[in-house]
């Protein structure tokens, strides 16, 4: 088919049970190509084309945005992880 797509994927990844490790991962993809990602280790968005660097520059100057993604590590990544593993845990 014809046309553009766009995509936002979210992720979380962690491999230890207290979560200490959480890694939020929130891409914006253009027509298959991730054009922008924030990334909670680096702690700001990266541009990956022309359009994504001239997004992140404009929202990394934006100290609200930075807290708000900031944030999804805690709110978001640990909060669903506790519940997938008490889910997995109480099965066992």
């Amino acid at each position: 088919a014809n046309g553009y797509y766009y995509s936002r994927w979210i992720k979380c990844m962690w491999s230890s049970h207290d979560l200490s490790d959480a890694v939020f991962i929130d891409n914006y993809i253009f027509n298959k190509d991730v054009h922008i990602q924030f990334n909670s280790t680096v702690g700001e968005y990266v541009g990956y084309t022309e359009h994504g660097v001239y997004n992140a520059r404009n929202w990394n100057s934006d100290p609200n945005i930075l807290q708000q993604e900031r944030a999804e590590v805690e709110r978001y990544c640990k909060h669903n992880a506790e519940i997938d593993q008490s889910t997995i845990t109480g099965k066992s």
